[in-house]
């Protein structure tokens, strides 16, 4: 992970350091929270559909048995076009963005971009790669003051995610999002349509394929041999919930496409929650294409979990 740093404008108690230092890199600029989470809701069950016989009741037991005595508690949606197959676990649940949001704000600037007939410029585009490649803060920041939460908040009426809430304040790791809005972005990202050009697609699947070796964990494991990866991770840990640990993907192979997102919190640790995610995207990897022959992606570095985070 990058040893990144967050701007702040004013000066932060020793207090309010402590509490924003439990932030990673990728996790981002977060207030200080207060106050203690609700007591978790009994587990609800995987609902699947699907065109292949037998598929979703197999699907669903095994994204269950997954999470089966996990003390996270996570969203999943998946969507596999090819056999019909939509999947979905607590979809509309909210849950604070950390740098998952980047795909957002990336969709965001090339939407702003394409609506003026221009390319993106050579700052733009420097900022955008480390954003997406090395989850870099500084660069999302710089990206989320040139747009406006405005410009945000349109994009996303745009994109028919209605449930997402941009972070106010500047603070845009708690960006409110939902499995189910995650899904639609990548939709777009994936499929031809009329928010984002052909060009602005290609370049967002670009970039989320050359992501660094060491945050390329989460949706990716167990994906076929031969898969093309695309992925953006977000983790974050706060007073509340514990960590935020959360992973969207799409995945190409053979013309054929699928999206998969889990998002969790109540993770004890970082690696609870990556723990959690793989787990769910080996089965499904695994129920969505079971014929695949050859080795499936295991994530080689494991993730960081403590970058100690310094005010400039």
């Amino acid at each position: 992970m990058p040893h990144d740093r967050i701007r702040r404008t004013s000066r932060t108690s020793v207090p309010a350091l402590g509490a924003l230092a439990a932030a990673l890199a990728a996790g981002v600029l977060v207030p200080p929270a207060t106050g203690a989470g609700p007591a978790a809701a009994a587990a609800p069950k995987t609902v699947c559909s699907s065109k292949k016989a037998g598929l979703a009741a197999k699907l669903a037991k095994d994204v269950d048995a997954a999470l089966k005595g996990r003390r996270t508690t996570a969203a999943v949606a998946l969507s596999d076009p090819s056999t019909g197959t939509v999947c979905t676990l607590r979809a509309d649940q909210r849950y604070d963005s950390a740098s998952v949001v980047k795909v957002t704000v990336l969709g965001t600037l090339l939407w702003d971009a394409q609506k003026s007939k221009r390319s993106l410029t050579q700052r733009e585009t420097k900022l955008a790669t480390a954003m997406i490649t090395k989850s870099d803060n500084d660069a999302t920041t710089a990206l989320w003051k040139q747009l406006g939460v405005t410009r945000v908040k349109n994009f996303l009426r745009a994109a028919g995610m209605t449930k997402t809430v941009p972070g106010s304040g500047g603070y845009w790791g708690l960006t409110q999002i939902t499995a189910r809005d995650e899904q639609r972005l990548l939709h777009l990202v994936m499929t031809k349509n009329t928010v984002l050009t052909d060009a602005s697609r290609s370049y967002v699947r670009k970039l989320m394929n050359q992501v660094v070796a060491a945050q390329r964990w989460g949706t990716p494991a167990g994906a076929p041999s031969g898969t093309t990866i695309h992925v953006k991770n977000g983790w974050l840990s706060r007073a509340t919930h514990g960590w935020r640990v959360h992973s969207i993907g799409a995945f190409s192979k053979g013309g054929k496409d699928y999206t998969i997102t889990v998002l969790s919190h109540d993770n004890r640790t970082m690696q609870d929650g990556v723990n959690t995610i793989q787990a769910v995207a080996r089965v499904v990897h695994k129920d969505l294409r079971p014929s695949t022959a050859g080795a499936r992606y295991a994530p080689t570095l494991a993730p960081q979990e403590t970058i100690p985070l310094v005010p400039r």
